[in-house]
């Protein structure tokens, strides 16, 4: 089964708006065996639309479109559908009952243009909206499939579960695909393809498929099986040559977050943790509190951006910012072991850093990191290098102190 995706709307195509439905339908239909030709984003313009829905059935089996069903002026998705299928609107009396139920629901009046959310074009299939008031529609036309959607993400996500899956399963009879996904911090995707190079192409000769899906600071990769779940014995088994080929680096499969993961082992030894950052503003404290639950864990943190503060604060001796600087090896072990004494935790993670886009050297250029950990058995520092974009330096900062840490906890417990 052959799909593209059509997704309407101006707020996609200025950035204003993240399209998020695109995407996750891309997953989810992927998962299912359809294979996914094409995804065109397109202004709620009248041409733009049946241009785009003519293309699509002329190239897949199934269009899918996002957008447009609103009650507003500017949606003209459903008077398109319908002029282009050579049909007329009529009130479905079944969604028009669930549209009065809403407002009823909301203690708000009803109006004309509520009322118009229930006009469907004669031919359709009438897909209910359990989340809103717009419902969508299934059309066929020489053997082709158009299906359109609201645009808001929880209501179409509800559609496609409830009504449009199950009919293109039957359908067509999709095949369930089995995937599994490894995640990776502080290794490029370039060394992994060099050094795993013999093990891809194992892997391949064996029917499965692997994908490369990186993103600063992270790489995942996600071992397909056309066969289903037959084949998850041969992906572990691949992924375990994985494990031994970087065990630093890889910190968990699917999609569980690096602060999650270090978090759970957190708990899971019943250990406690803080923080004492200089460069990244209190950025990894608030990546460990994201995770809900983390109370059990993080007790606290402190933002020391001036030698001052490092000083009075954490312990951290004036000589040393004369010496060898305040992003130096010693300063971030003084303040991991600081901050570890002053909230009595199991773990202190230090960081401090040139995130740029000034204050490098040529010694110490824009982009360095050094971070330390303080533990119940020894206090421990690394140097990082990264690229001399300030977000991207912070945010890979954050990434590689939690896996730092994740393995500082590993460590302690072999």
């Amino acid at each position: 089964m052959q799909v593209e995706i059509i997704s309407i709307g101006d707020e996609l195509l200025i950035g204003q708006t993240i399209n998020t439905n695109a995407s996750w339908m891309g997953q989810e239909l992927s998962r299912r065996g359809a294979f996914v030709s094409r995804v065109v984003t397109i202004s709620d313009k009248t041409d733009a639309i049946r241009s785009a829905i003519d293309e699509g059935l002329n190239n897949a089996d199934v269009v899918l479109v996002t957008g447009g069903l609103g009650p507003t002026k500017d949606d003209v998705t459903k008077k398109v559908i319908t002029d282009y299928f050579e049909d007329e609107l009529y009130i479905h009396e079944e969604t028009l009952e669930r549209v009065k139920g809403f407002f009823a629901r909301m203690n708000r009046p009803m109006l004309e243009v509520n009322v118009q959310q229930a006009a469907v074009p004669k031919k359709c299939t009438v897909l209910k909206n359990m989340q809103g008031t717009a419902p969508g529609m299934w059309l066929e036309k020489n053997s082709k499939i158009l299906i359109s959607l609201p645009g808001v993400p929880y209501e179409m996500k509800g559609i496609m579960e409830q009504e449009v899956f199950p009919r293109l399963e039957h359908l067509f009879g999709l095949k369930q695909f089995y995937a599994k996904t490894a995640n990776l911090q502080g290794v490029g995707e370039s060394y992994i393809a060099d050094k795993m190079a013999v093990w891809e192409d194992n892997l391949r000769s064996n029917g499965l498929e692997l994908a490369y899906l990186p993103s600063p600071g992270l790489v995942r990769l996600r071992i397909t099986s056309l066969n289903g779940q037959s084949d998850e014995a041969l992906i572990d088994a691949c992924f375990r040559e994985l494990e031994e080929a970087y065990p630093e680096n890889l910190y968990g499969y699917g999609d569980a977050s690096l602060a999650e993961i270090t978090g759970n082992l957190l708990k899971q030894y019943g250990a406690t943790v803080a923080t004492a950052e200089s460069c990244t503003g209190g950025a990894l404290a608030a990546s460990l509190v994201s995770v809900p639950g983390s109370s059990a864990y993080f007790h606290g943190g402190f933002l020391t951006y001036t030698n001052e503060l490092k000083h009075t604060i954490l312990g951290v001796q004036q000589e040393h910012f004369t010496t060898v600087g305040a992003v130096s090896e010693e300063v971030v072990r003084e303040m991991a072991a600081g901050g570890k004494n002053k909230l009595n935790v199991d773990y202190c993670v230090s960081i401090s850093g040139i995130a740029g886009p000034d204050g490098g050297t040529e010694e110490k250029p824009v982009g360095t990191v050094w971070i330390g950990i303080a533990s119940p058995k020894r206090v421990v520092a690394k140097r990082f290098l990264f690229s001399d974009n300030r977000e991207r330096v912070i945010n890979r900062t954050v990434l590689s102190a939690l896996n730092f840490l994740r393995n500082e906890i590993l460590w302690n417990h072999q």
